[in-house]
């Protein structure tokens, strides 16, 4: 049975180092910009539908993300025979074209376009210049990134709990096999820094 624990903190000092603490070593996610933050509002759908069509895989790590009402884009690492590379998946409007040293076309379709890159800086680099880093979360911090199918898990059961009410906007997140935990910008002024964790219960 999934446990939901909330905090709340009045400064964001003592909400990121509450948060830290009980990420210890688990992978992780970080605001790019801490004023924002990265909405989650469209963040449960996107994942659902990414993942039905085969365009994001369970083992994919997610280096960067960026969700919004209208688009979303992503730079995961995966294994591809038995090689670590890194793939950009966006919307096609969005990606400015990679140069033939940085990263090879995977995907140009109407809605969707990915890049695959050898080198995570060159991915990161282009997903930055996709996005501009605006409502994006980034792997930073932390010995890997996460993996998408305990990110999937631990989002739904966070955002879909009673207890989770105010802002949806991450501040920080940690994801692992065990639990997950997210801290929450406040929604305005006067609400607190809030941190929901969910684990298993054990």
């Amino acid at each position: 049975m999934t446990s939901i624990v909330t905090q709340t903190f009045a400064h964001r000092a003592q909400a990121l180092a509450h948060f830290f603490e009980r990420a210890g070593e688990a992978p992780r996610l970080v605001a790019f910009d801490d004023q924002l933050g990265c909405p989650l509002d469209t963040a449960l759908a996107v994942l659902e539908w990414t993942g039905a069509v085969g365009i994001l895989r369970d083992d994919d790590r997610i280096q960067a993300a960026r969700l919004s009402g209208e688009t979303a884009a992503t730079l995961v690492e995966r294994r591809l025979d038995g090689k670590k590379v890194f793939v950009y998946l966006g919307p096609r409007m969005d990606a400015p074209p990679a140069d033939g040293h940085e990263g090879t076309l995977l995907y140009d379709e109407p809605g969707v376009r990915g890049y695959q890159f050898v080198q995570q800086a060159l991915g990161m680099a282009f997903f930055l210049r996709a996005t501009q880093g605006a409502g994006s979360a980034i792997s930073v911090l932390s010995n890997r990134a996460p993996e998408l199918v305990h990110i999937r898990r631990w989002l739904a059961a966070i955002l879909k709990a009673p207890e989770h009410k105010g802002s949806s906007d991450l501040l920080a997140g940690w994801f692992a096999t065990s639990g997950g935990g997210i801290l929450f910008q406040p929604g305005g002024s006067g609400e607190s820094y809030r941190y929901e964790e969910a684990n298993n219960g054990d």
